[in-house]
């Protein structure tokens, strides 16, 4: 029987080095099994990490044996033994085992689907659910999780407030054509929400600095690595902010990102296999130990270097001048450099209808992209927001949206309308980029992309 638990405390893998020479108990599963005549090498995992055992036929009883040398894959069990520390083994510790209990044994007949052999990518999606189960994509959604608490974490501890927008709107921030529409009642249509900032304009006039986090929703026919139709989206927006406030706010958010990720899931990051040393060179102090600065270019100065290169052949198409950076592009700017990159002041004539245009050129908008390094392309975009009535008002019409829909947006320009910006992130790129990843697919749980919506 499994020892009491005063005798044998439930603790959990990624614990273990505080139990080094202590028997514990481990409830978990059955990840692995190899055996070499009379010993067995089981490696468990129980959510928070993997540890082999270390089972001789000699040491335990023979029914504890057998049970394990029989059992099969991702079967759950609650597991006995003592924590030894081991240079050798990849969490520096293994455990030998002293005794088993089997909650549920996998039955021989329909075994799990998911081994150590290659599977295609479409298999793995179909069983989505079991995928996560091992090392690489558990690594991967513990990482996602602690990206999303270091980004609230910012905003929360720098006088932000957390004002949660609708889900769903009876308009879109820039048309409607790449939203999921649905009837409301009898109300007309409404509309899965694309983003939260118009929404979110209004409770940063009312309480200075917040910011949303939550889910939002894309409806175009995108089979890019970087595209899903639902993902999960940060979004601050600040009073009084103009847009080199706005740059230096979402550098200081993306350090601090990167800088818990680092210091908390170094193994995690081991186990995806990212260059961890990229993301070290994100965040390195100066020779004093100051903080250097992202890269920032204007539109005309990343417009520059494009064409610079194509003339050396260093890329194969040219970039046209006013038109927006395509995946090409972004991918060799940010190759450029070894932190982030920020581009602003886009031509207004490509941007969204809300955002303010600069006084001293409007065919140039006070705008940002930020670029992750290593071709990961644009995972933060804001600006500072259009607080002239008339010019939001003609804005909108411009760009052909009811006026109608947009008279509540209009009023917070009629009563006490200030400078205000704001930016957004989406989640599944910056965990793509962070943990060095190629499809945004295994960015969340369940992705939802164009042609995906199982499991």
């Amino acid at each position: 029987m499994i020892q009491d638990s005063s005798v044998a405390p439930v603790t959990t893998i990624a614990t273990l080095g505080q139990h080094e020479g202590q028997s514990v108990t481990l409830r978990g599963w059955l990840y692995n099994l190899r055996a070499s005549g009379k010993l067995l090498f089981p490696i468990f995992r129980d959510g928070t990490g993997t540890i082999q055992g270390i089972v001789p036929k000699a040491a335990v009883p023979e029914e504890v044996f057998e049970t394990l040398k029989n059992l099969t894959l991702e079967s759950s069990v609650i597991v006995t033994g003592k924590v030894r520390a081991d240079s050798r083994a990849p969490s520096g510790f293994e455990l030998d085992v002293e005794d088993v209990q089997v909650l549920q044994r996998v039955d021989d007949a329909t075994p799990f689907p998911i081994t150590l052999k290659e599977h295609g990518v479409d298999f793995l999606m179909e069983h989505r659910h079991l995928w996560m189960r091992t090392p690489r994509q558990s690594a991967i959604l513990r990482v996602r999780a602690t990206i999303m608490r270091a980004a609230a974490e910012y905003f929360d501890t720098n006088g932000f407030t957390r004002t949660d927008p609708p889900i769903l709107t009876p308009n879109a921030c820039e048309g409607t054509s790449e939203l999921f529409e649905m009837e409301y009642f009898d109300q007309g249509n409404a509309y899965l929400t694309q983003s939260g900032q118009l929404y979110i304009e209004a409770t940063a006039l009312a309480l200075g600095k917040v910011y949303s986090f939550g889910p939002t929703f894309r409806a175009e026919k995108s089979k890019t690595r970087r595209h899903l139709t639902e993902f999960w989206m940060i979004e601050p927006e600040v009073a009084f902010l103009e847009l080199d406030g706005l740059m230096d706010l979402s550098e200081a958010f993306l350090t601090h990102i990167v800088t818990t990720v680092l210091a908390q899931h170094r193994a995690e990051l081991k186990v995806i296999g990212r260059d961890i040393a990229v993301l070290e060179a994100v965040v390195a102090p100066g020779p004093n130990g100051e903080r250097v600065p992202f890269p920032r270019l204007s539109y005309d100065q990343a417009h520059e270097m494009l064409e610079e290169a194509f003339s050396k052949g260093l890329i194969e198409t040219a970039h046209k001048p006013g038109d927006d950076f395509g995946s090409p592009d972004e991918t060799y700017i940010s190759s450029q450099f070894d932190k982030p990159v920020l581009i602003h002041r886009y031509p207004t004539a490509i941007k969204a209808f809300y955002m303010q245009p600069d006084p001293v050129d409007p065919a140039r908008t006070l705008c940002l992209d930020v670029l992750a390094p290593e071709g990961y392309g644009e995972i933060i975009g804001g600006s500072q927001r259009i607080h002239d009535y008339d010019l939001l008002k003609s804005r909108i019409e411009q760009h052909g949206l009811p006026l109608d829909a947009f008279q509540w947006y209009l009023d917070l320009r009629r009563y006490g309308s200030v400078p205000h910006a704001g930016f957004g992130m989406g989640i599944e790129r910056a965990v793509a980029w962070i943990c060095g990843l190629d499809h945004v697919r295994e960015t969340i749980p369940f992705a939802r992309t164009l042609n995906r919506i199982y499991p």
